[in-house]
């Protein structure tokens, strides 16, 4: 690894979280902007049987060229939690169109798919301005208010924050 590409993303990660990324392809710089346009052109068209229809909007095309296609594979013990093995594919959310327009809705916002925990146990989710969700069997959580504090969340292990009462 040379010196320039190591400070190119010297503090934007915690080591863990992004040495879990490296060893998944990211890399600083990465931008996938086609593959990016192929997932939004594939969600934009997506109706689901009830008319539901995904919201794309930049800040989500924008985290699919950086992250799109990863599999995450965290080794690093969590903070709080064990970390979870990530799929960041927002084809696994195509037929969540209804669940993300009704927490989006709650939220006052718009949300989008980011991709999946690995065992397809939580959707993860980024609304209008960037901030990250996850929704699973148990509720729904508030991960960070961008990308980076997001996956910071979810392959460091650290207790997300609930939206949802028990």
């Amino acid at each position: 690894m040379t010196a320039a590409y190591q400070r190119a993303s010297a503090g934007r990660f915690p080591d863990a979280v992004d040495e879990a990324l490296r060893a998944a392809g990211w890399r600083p710089g990465r931008w996938d902007m086609r593959q990016a346009e192929v997932w939004a052109d594939t969600l934009r068209d997506h109706t689901s049987d009830g008319g539901h229809r995904h919201a794309v909007f930049p800040a989500v095309v924008e985290a699919w060229a950086e992250f799109g296609g990863l599999e995450i594979s965290p080794t690093a013990p969590g903070r709080d939690l064990a970390p979870r093995k990530l799929r960041l594919d927002p084809l696994a959310g195509l037929h969540a169109a209804r669940t993300l327009g009704d927490l989006g809705q709650a939220l006052d916002t718009r949300l989008a798919p980011l991709g999946a925990e690995a065992d397809d146990s939580a959707l993860l989710a980024i609304d209008a301005v960037g901030r990250v969700y996850a929704l699973d069997h148990t509720g729904d959580w508030y991960l960070g208010a961008g990308v980076d504090a997001g996956l910071t969340t979810l392959i460091g292990g650290v207790r997300p924050v609930r939206l949802t009462p028990l």
